[in-house]
This record gives C-alpha cells, sequence and structure tokens, in this order.
C-alpha cells in the first residue's frame, strides 16, 4: 500500500498547483474567486485548517509576484491580435510571340518558371476611446506583390554563391490608426489595406497594393434590409523627389464612393457601389534628365524608336512612356450578387469601368509618340479605348481563392472574364498577375481553393490573355516581365500552399 501523503506533501502539492495555474490565468490568481472558493472547499474537506488556507494564499501571492510575466502592456491598449500568413507557390508565366532577345526566350515566345514564398506578420487591436491601429511586415518591396523568388539572388557574377539573402528583407506594408466613434462612422490614416477603405475589385486595384493616406467611411441603415453607405479616399499617390514648390506638389489620388448593400433575405443580397477617381497636384517638371515618370504622357506604345528589338520597351524614351497618370478621371461601377444554390453560397459579380477621360489620353499618347524628328508608331489618336470590364461568379466558401477565410474541407470556385482597353485605367495599380498589369489585353481567369484545415489551404490559379486592338501595344510596367511590349498571348498558371493565422 502506497503511504498516505502528510499535510505539509498535500500542501507542497497544493501549492504548486495554484502557483502553476495562477503564472496561466493571472498573477492574481490567489486573490480571485475561484482560487478562494477552492482553498474554502479544502477547508471544509478538513484537509486545511483554517491557518494554513490563510498561509496558503499569502505564499501564493508571494509566488506569483515573484514570477510574475515582464511584459507590460499599456492599459490604453484593448486587445492585440497577431495574424498573418506563410505562403509557397509554383509559378509558370508565359507571353508568346513578344519576340525578346532576352534569356528564357526563343524567337516566338518569353517564359519564366519559379519557385516562390511570402511571409505577411502584422498586429492589429483596440485602443481606448474607440481608437483602432495595425502594424504588418512583409516580404519584398513591391507594392503589388509579397513574393520573393527561391534562389532569384543567385546572380553574382560567376553563378557561385547560392542561398543569398539579398531579397529575403522584411518590409513595413501596413500602419495606420483609427477611429471609429460611433456605428455610422469610421476613419483611417496611415498605410491601409485596400478593402478597408473601397469596395473594388482587382480590376482596377491589385489587392496587395496598401495605399497611404487617409479614408473616411460612413453608412447609414435604412429599415430593415437596406443599407446606404459613402467612402472617400485621399491617397498620397507619390511625392516627386524634384519638387520644390509650396504649398505641397505631391500627387494625390481621390476617390469617391457611394452605394447599398440591400438584403433581399437571409440568403440573397445585391451591392453596387459607383466610384469616381481623380488625380492632383501632378507634382513638378522632371528636370533631372529622366524620361520616364507619371508626369509625362502615357503611350503604352513598346516596338518604335529606342527600342533595343521588336517587344522590348526601352523605358528612356519619353515616347514609350508605360506609367503616366495624365487625363484621368475614372469612374467605377462594381457590383454582386448573393445567393444560395443547394446550400451553396454563390456570388456573381462584376465590374465595370470608363475613363471619362480617354480620349484625351488617346490624343495626349498620338501627341507624345509622335515628337518631331521621330517616327512614332502610332498613325493616329485610337480614341474610344477608353472602357474595361469584369464578369465572373464564384461558388463554395466565398472569399477562400484570396485567402480571406478558411475552414476544414471547405472549397471554393472562381472564374472571371475581364477586359482591359489602352486609355482605360490606370496601370499602375491593376492587377499585377491577371494580366500582367498592363491595359489592352482580354482574357479569363480561373482559380479553385481547398481548405486542408482550418488554417492551411492550397490554391489552383491559371489566366490567359490576348491582345484586344493589335494596333496598340499593351501598356503597363510590371517586375515580372518588365520589359516585353507588345504582349500578344499571356499565360500564367499558379499553385499555392498556404498557412493561415
Amino acid at each position: 500500500m502506497k503511504p498516505i501523503p502528510t499535510l505539509s506533501t498535500r500542501k507542497l502539492l497544493l501549492i504548486t498547483t495554484l502557483v502553476c495555474l495562477g503564472l496561466g490565468v493571472d498573477r492574481t490568481f490567489a486573490q480571485s474567486p475561484s482560487a478562494d472558493a477552492l482553498i474554502n472547499k479544502l477547508v471544509q474537506k478538513g484537509i486545511l485548517t483554517e491557518k494554513e488556507a490563510k498561509d496558503l494564499l499569502a505564499e501564493t501571492a508571494v509566488t506569483n509576484a515573484a514570477t510574475a510575466h515582464k511584459w507590460k502592456i499599456t492599459d490604453t491598449i484593448k486587445s492585440i491580435e497577431l495574424y498573418g500568413d506563410v505562403r509557397f507557390r509554383y509559378e509558370y508565366r508565359s507571353s508568346e510571340n513578344a519576340n525578346p532577345p532576352v534569356e528564357g526566350s526563343d524567337p516566338n515566345a518569353y517564359y519564366k518558371e519559379r519557385f516562390r514564398y511570402a511571409v505577411r506578420l502584422g498586429v492589429r487591436g483596440d485602443l481606448a476611446d474607440d481608437f483602432y491601429y495595425g502594424l504588418r511586415l512583409e516580404t519584398a518591396t513591391n507594392p503589388r506583390s509579397p513574393w520573393v523568388t527561391f534562389g532569384g539572388d543567385n546572380n553574382t557574377p560567376d553563378k557561385s554563391t547560392p542561398f543569398r539573402k539579398d531579397s529575403a528583407s522584411i518590409n513595413l506594408g501596413q500602419y495606420y490608426l483609427g477611429w471609429h466613434p460611433t456605428d455610422w462612422f469610421d476613419i483611417t490614416v496611415g498605410k491601409m489595406r485596400m478593402a478597408d477603405c473601397l469596395y473594388t475589385t482587382p480590376m482596377v486595384w491589385d489587392t496587395d497594393i496598401n495605399p497611404e493616406g487617409a479614408a473616411e467611411k460612413f453608412k447609414l441603415p435604412v429599415g430593415n434590409y437596406i443599407e446606404l453607405f459613402a467612402n472617400f479616399a485621399q491617397f498620397d499617390y507619390q511625392n516627386p523627389s524634384v519638387a520644390q514648390n509650396w504649398p505641397s506638389s505631391d500627387t494625390f489620388i481621390l476617390a469617391w464612393q457611394v452605394g447599398a448593400n440591400v438584403k433581399f433575405n437571409k440568403d440573397t443580397s445585391l451591392k453596387f457601389a459607383p466610384v469616381i477617381y481623380n488625380y492632383t497636384g501632378l507634382g513638378a517638371t522632371n528636370t533631372q534628365g529622366s524620361t520616364a515618370g507619371l508626369n509625362l504622357s502615357y503611350t503604352g506604345e513598346g516596338f518604335g524608336p529606342g527600342s533595343a528589338a521588336p517587344g522590348q520597351n526601352s523605358f528612356a524614351t519619353p515616347w514609350l512612356n508605360q506609367n503616366g497618370i495624365n487625363d484621368l478621371l475614372v469612374l467605377e461601377i462594381p457590383a454582386e450578387l448573393n445567393f444560395k444554390i443547394a446550400g451553396q453560397n454563390v456570388r456573381v459579380f462584376g465590374d465595370f469601368a470608363r475613363n471619362l477621360h480617354g480620349d484625351d489620353r488617346a490624343r495626349a499618347a498620338f501627341a507624345a509618340n509622335n515628337p518631331p524628328g521621330v517616327p512614332g508608331t502610332l498613325t493616329h489618336a485610337y480614341t474610344g479605348q477608353d472602357t474595361a470590364y469584369q464578369i465572373g461568379v464564384g461558388i463554395g466558401n466565398l472569399g477562400l481563392v484570396y485567402g480571406q477565410t478558411s475552414k476544414k474541407h471547405t472549397w471554393e470556385a472562381r472564374a472571371y472574364w475581364q477586359h482591359i482597353e489602352q486609355y482605360a485605367l490606370d496601370v499602375n495599380l491593376i492587377d499585377s498577375d491577371f494580366f500582367e498589369g498592363r491595359a489592352n489585353l482580354e482574357g479569363v481567369y480561373s482559380a479553385l481553393a481547398y481548405s486542408l484545415t482550418d488554417n492551411i489551404l492550397g490554391t489552383f490559379r491559371y489566366g490567359y490573355a490576348h491582345r484586344i486592338n493589335d494596333e496598340l501595344g499593351t501598356g503597363g510596367s510590371n517586375p515580372d516581365l518588365p520589359v516585353l511590349n507588345p504582349i500578344r498571348n499571356y499565360h500564367l498558371l499558379q499553385m499555392d500552399l498556404t498557412w493561415r493565422f
């Protein structure tokens, strides 16, 4: 028979248990009602005397005080949430018939195959007096992509240094402070997630872009089924380093959106929200000798004088400018209809956009592409190329394709058709994957995602696009295929494995 523990032994075990519980819950656990109730019950059972109970509470309090957490958080921080994701990707993208004389190509196609990773780690939460905050770190410096390529830094002259870490940097991707004093008003300043500012789609805004500036949101319920809302944003687009003007000559993009969310029943709803984008303060004229920049007229052309070869753009020529933001006044109308079929969530979504100054942008492109003494590629101003649209459908656990949600054994299938004409949108903002951040392309996007666990998901995506107008280039610039213009036929395949938390 095992010996019965003495009172002092039982007391020691009890102290140890309470100390562990105290450390796991709170340093004042010994004074909490639950601790008092436990000790009182032990007294009632005759395991402890009244004096031993008092001594035990005192000893536990001293022990907890000595081992209390050294982290101290101000009382003004009401909550802290750690979140993020780690993603791995296989990617294949190609551009057919571009004729680039560069490595990784043949006379009729350019292709790029790579393994990639991306890491995002953030904290967010609530502060006192209805304020909230957020900070997020992420890999890569590209504003339209946090992805880094495995082995991508092994480009020393003799190709003899493996596993370099040149591009494996950590950058501050989000930092914002918000105020939500009432249910109907919210204001945020800093570098923030686009989805928290405006209702839009990747046709106009790449989902990886975190704009800098301020955003204000208003909402007004009307009865039980309609919610009206208004979103306004002032994003600091660029601070020209050569600008000496006062007041500031920063470039701003301003957004003005109103919309409605109509709920017909618990499963069916309709959301739509027109938005106008205008640009102001385009900055000082570039005086440092560079001929590329936002303050020059966009042409979107890539084959002509100054090009290294057909299909290879030289950005050192103003008549081949790819990123100018002149003559942009864009109306966008995103919308979605949500309902259920056979118990599955279904979303029919779309987006329509038109540059109300598109013809002026076309005329400016023709003038910039044909300076005195230079035989440009444009024979006339191609007006009427000012429209973009997207139409698609998603079914399943909506948002899974974009990693916005995950639940074990759920899935989502999504597909859309997209059409962006040469002078329709700001090519610096559109999705850099589908389709390569370029205008004058149209094509199909398809995706399938499946949650292996509550936080591990796999995603497959494929897209194909071709030129809309064969007389024009495919305007825009993206580091993935940076010098190819025009892109005639574009293919992209991605397979992702994501851990989100």
